[in-house]
């Protein structure tokens, strides 16, 4: 059975054939929101099969790298997106890097794994009080999970947590979709496009994002580049399309162009 087909924007399709004929194309995409559907329970969320499947075809192509560059910490990261095993990965927005066998993992100095401690008290404290909250440690922080709360508790948690943490030196704070992200790492997505950029040699970068976190990436694109939002969002993303479904067409889009590009070499 054919899967169905839908619609892109003509100018995002006229996009994915120019940058598919870049020299070394790098494929870097958010996880959550954009290869998998948003769930409330994070440990469930899946990539759509149609898009794990062109993201695996696009790994095996010659002068292009497939990347991940999530949120997750890559423990999480590898669990639910099960990735292809030439792709890179980035997690804890940028904090933590995998690059193939022997890649380092994160370590943490003795003021940092303080700073955790104390940022992880403050904020059991008001999962303790604030119900349908939870928190989810990293490596480098702990996140606190606001999905399954009514909106004025989720809202009252978030504020609570940030008026607190905003008083710790050494805290970052990011806000996204129904979440609040500490970490005792200073990382971002957008410095994660830049090294991944110089580490591959990438010709031109192909980003997909949902998240407000996404936002640094996509603000670190180059002319050649091609950034997409996933959702209705305010984004400074030239292109956007509506949910993930729409992603894995995108997928196969750019893994039809590229074949043709990669084959003719």
């Amino acid at each position: 059975m054919t899967p169905e087909k839908l619609s892109l924007p003509p100018e995002l399709l006229e996009a994915v054939r120019r940058i598919s004929g870049t020299e070394h194309l790098l494929v870097a995409l958010d996880f959550d929101g954009t290869l998998s559907p948003i769930v409330d329970r994070a440990e469930d969320a899946r990539p759509l099969p149609r898009s794990a499947a062109a993201l695996e075809a696009l790994a095996e192509l010659p002068r292009t790298t497939t990347a991940l560059i999530s949120g997750r910490a890559l423990d999480s990261l590898r669990l639910v997106a099960s990735p292809p095993a030439n792709t890179l990965l980035i997690g804890s927005h940028g904090a933590e890097v995998w690059l193939g066998e022997g890649s380092l993992g994160l370590e943490l100095d003795d003021e940092q794994r303080t700073k955790l401690a104390a940022v992880r008290e403050v904020l059991a404290e008001i999962v303790n009080i604030a119900p349908g909250t939870l928190l989810e440690d990293k490596p480098a922080g702990v996140v606190l999970h606001t999905r399954m709360a009514d909106d004025d508790v989720a809202e009252d948690a978030v504020e609570a947590a940030m008026r607190v943490l905003r008083e710790h030196p050494g805290v970052y704070l990011k806000t996204g979709k129904r979440v609040l992200e500490t970490s005792v790492v200073h990382a971002s997505k957008g410095e994660a496009v830049e090294f991944l950029r110089q580490a591959t040699g990438a010709t031109a970068i192909l980003f997909a994002g949902d998240d407000v976190t996404d936002e640094d990436a996509l603000g670190r694109l180059l002319g050649d580049d091609v950034g997409i939002k996933v959702g209705l969002d305010f984004t400074q993303a030239h292109y956007r399309v509506e949910a993930p479904v729409h992603v894995a067409e995108l997928l196969e889009a750019l893994l039809g162009e590229r074949r043709q590009v990669t084959a003719q070499a």
